[in-house]
């Protein structure tokens, strides 16, 4: 029998840890892969939103020296 906290605390850090050693192979299993597929996920979304973020930073610059440039 495992501690249920102890389960809970596993699970916590690496999902479906605590299932597995619980006795819920499979289970524990389709919690890791959801898990690397949603970290995966959210890495990419997270990578796109800086190279857009740093394409309009570039673009704000740009802008903010050719009004200065007209101004003179």
């Amino acid at each position: 029998m495992v501690n249920p906290i102890i389960a809970a605390i596993l699970s916590f850090i690496i999902p479906g840890l605590g299932q597995i050693i619980a006795g819920e192979t499979k289970k524990g299993l389709i919690f890791l892969v959801v898990a690397i597929v949603l970290g995966l996920l959210v890495g990419a979304i997270s990578s796109m939103l800086g190279i857009i973020s740093l394409v309009f930073a570039i673009y704000a610059a740009y802008d903010a020296y050719q009004l200065a440039g007209a101004a003179e």
